[in-house]
């Protein structure tokens, strides 16, 4: 499965920013999707997950209430609206699948696909 990740850039702090991930092959079904990032030096950190059928979702403290990950079924896409950005939010944001049992859901040793990355970029 290959992994397309769109929808960085540059914002201001308190905009807001839609970043989506699709796959090359047609599904995420039987996957969980989650959304991590990462800055230089630092580990790869949880942002939000979703399963794709059965649709549970969870959050990082850090960004609840301001993020919001949604699945598409039509157009097999899993978007992650981004509102009230803060300058902590500034990282390289990485969409990947996985099976993790859902309490595992923030460990990203347990998904197997990634996507390149996109850049989010919260200017203060």
């Amino acid at each position: 499965v290959q992994l397309q990740a769109s929808g960085g850039g540059l914002v201001q702090a308190g905009g807001s920013l839609r970043l989506s991930c699709a796959a090359s092959e047609s599904t995420f079904a039987n996957y969980a999707v989650g959304w991590f990032r990462q800055t230089p030096g630092k580990e790869r950190e949880f942002v939000a997950a979703i399963r794709w059928s059965g649709g549970n979702i969870g959050y990082a403290d850090a960004v609840k209430g301001r993020f919001t990950i949604s699945k598409d079924i039509y157009k097999k896409t899993v978007a992650l609206q981004m509102n009230s950005l803060k300058p902590e939010d500034t990282a390289v944001y990485y969409c990947a699948v996985g099976r993790p049992a859902w309490g595992s859901r923030e460990d990203a040793k347990l998904y197997y696909y990634w996507g390149q990355g996109t850049q989010v970029t919260v200017s203060s």
